[in-house]
């Protein structure tokens, strides 16, 4: 076991960019951190003590006071919470003898009750240390109790798609030698062979463009990363530019991200690899989640193999490219999704947005031109490279060509990761695929896009799941996530979780969603309980209509989106 001198002399020439690294080492060790291995790591790294612990103090997954040799991180999230993770949690207290956030007396276990784990369609899930179990139950205890690993779990947690699914439920995907027998890194193989012009002039003619919820094409943002590394003079041995994978998966319903990462890791180096070409960067960063321990693991066996393989380094397969991928593990923070955010995060500070412009393809991370594409959005570029835009473009529409990920969760029949042509009919994707409702049970409502997105009524099932036409609808694609409710549901329950989530997890950076998410939560908590009060109703329109003109990040301007919508389509009804 590492030693905290020997972590501090691994970090300290990364400095303070190494200081979230560093602090997950240390914590590892005893499986929490004390003021004595905060001030070493803080003074061995050259960063103030105090913005240290501003640090610490800013993520979840970083403790301060001692906690169980066990960690037992129950979801209570939308999906989970109808799924009776409330119910298990009491149950678990009860046993446990403690209240959730609290650790038992002996040391052993400490219980907590955590945000979306990207298990919605097994509800509820645990993550127990580094093992995700499903289906969840108190009687489960024991089995975690003695390190049992979960066994027997469903084979397809994703369906067979006809792109980015076409091999998923393949056995060994992650490994590189069966990778490579499924074609991973023949595009890349081309693409080396191929003008970085023409990479990104297909990328644009396939109209590819971001799935983590901003829709911004791809093919521009790698552009404009491109001329702004060639127009600069960069040392030898020094970055030219970034390509950053967004593995930070947080949204409420979302799951697509994980699978692929656990189950398919070197399509994503390989897309890694091909945009570094692209554009003429040097160095790769994959930001994973904390809470997905298997997809790091994955991901970092995959890129151990990409490098033994002479797919990372120097002089890459012979074509002169240089290019490496560190992986860095996130600790608990759903703002660090946003581009921004994540880069403060690996700079070593607080993961909080900053002010644009300037934009990350001429001032990434530190200071470098930076591409940031999220997982389902870089594992689409070598099926476009390999076989061209008129390939990608059998599927969809015209304004949205492609597939898409979409994660259907709560109350259907088939809940699970689907891939669909852009387009198909909201009401095919959860009457036919997902197979419906229970018996005897009708549609209330869908939340599409997350807890970021927006309710759509059953009167409007035949929107087609496209950019275009769920904007139209008043709605977003978003993160992909499908939450089905149906008329046995509270939404005003589900819309107390929601608001509890966004509360919870802003940063404070900025006053208007520090300050409105806290206010929009007490509001709902008070309808949700049957206290509302007049003037309930006026004051969400204005809290909502606020965070969404006046916040700095798309998680304060999305944060009353769901609450919005269901008050204009009087899904919930306040005084």
């Amino acid at each position: 076991m590492d030693t905290i001198e020997t972590i501090i002399e691994y970090y300290r020439m990364q400095g303070r960019a190494g200081l979230l690294p560093a602090l997950q080492a240390a914590q590892a060790r005893e499986r929490w951190l004390s003021r004595e291995q905060v001030t070493q790591i803080a003074q061995g790294l050259g960063v103030p003590l105090a913005e240290a612990y501003g640090v610490v103090k800013f993520y979840s997954m970083l403790y301060t006071e001692p906690v169980g040799r066990q960690c037992i991180r129950v979801c209570d999230d939308v999906v989970c919470g109808l799924a009776g993770a409330e119910t298990v949690l009491a149950e678990l207290e009860s046993r446990l003898g403690i209240r959730r956030g609290e650790t038992t007396p002996d040391g052993r276990v400490t219980l907590e009750a955590v945000p979306c784990l990207g298990g919605c369609h097994r509800a509820p899930v645990a993550l127990v240390d580094d093992v995700l179990y499903d289906s969840i139950r108190a009687d489960d205890l024991p089995k975690w109790q003695s390190g049992q690993r979960q066994r027997g779990r469903p084979p397809r947690a994703a369906q067979r798609g006809p792109h980015l699914l076409r091999e998923i439920n393949v056995r060994g995907l992650h490994k590189y030698q069966t990778a490579k027998d499924a074609g991973r890194y023949e595009a890349l193989i081309k693409a080396l062979a191929m003008p970085r012009e023409q990479i990104i002039a297909d990328l644009k003619a396939a109209g590819l463009v971001g799935r983590g919820g901003a829709a911004f094409p791809t093919g521009v943002k790698w552009e404009g990363a491109a001329k702004e590394i060639q127009a600069r003079a960069v040392p030898a041995g020094e970055a030219t530019g970034y390509i950053i994978c967004t593995a930070d998966e947080s949204e409420t319903g979302t799951f697509k991200d994980r699978i692929l990462m656990e189950r398919d890791p070197h399509r994503l180096i390989e897309a890694m690899i091909i945009a570094a070409h692209a554009v003429a960067a040097n160095r790769g960063i994959i930001y994973v989640r904390g809470e997905y321990p298997l997809a790091f693991t994955r991901l970092s066996d995959a890129v151990e193999d990409a490098r033994a393989n002479q797919l990372l380094g120097i002089n890459i397969l012979n074509s002169g490219l240089e290019f490496d991928i560190e992986m860095r593990a996130g600790a608990g923070a759903y703002v660090c999704g946003e581009e921004t955010a994540l880069m403060e995060s690996i700079e070593g500070r607080r993961g909080e947005p900053r002010v644009k412009p300037p934009f990350p393809t001429t001032h990434g991370l530190f200071g470098k031109p930076t591409v940031i594409n999220n997982v389902e959005t870089l594992a689409n570029v070598p099926g476009i490279v390999l076989n061209g835009p008129r390939w990608y473009r059998q599927w969809g529409t015209e304004r949205s060509p492609g597939t898409r990920l979409v994660c259907l969760s709560g109350s259907v029949r088939k809940p699970g990761l689907y891939e669909i042509s852009m387009g198909l009919p909201l009401r095919s994707l959860i009457f036919n695929l997902g197979g419906g409702m229970a018996r005897g049970r009708t549609l209330q409502a869908a939340l599409v896009g997350g807890a970021a997105g927006a309710f759509l009524t059953p009167q409007q099932m035949d929107v087609p799941m496209d950019f275009q036409s769920l904007t139209a609808a008043g709605a977003t694609f978003g993160s992909g996530a499908v939450m089905v409710f149906d008329d046995s549901v509270a939404l005003w329950s589900v819309m107390r979780g929601i608001t509890k989530f966004f509360a919870h997890e802003s940063c404070g950076k900025c006053f208007p969603c520090q300050l409105g998410t806290q206010r929009q939560m007490e509001i709902v908590a008070r309808a949700a309980s049957g206290q509302g009060r007049s003037g309930d109703h006026d004051a969400l329109i204005a809290l909502g209509q606020t965070m969404r003109d006046a916040s700095l990040c798309g998680l304060g301007q999305t944060a009353a989106s769901a609450l919005l919508s269901a008050l204009d389509k009087k899904l919930v009804q306040a005084p």
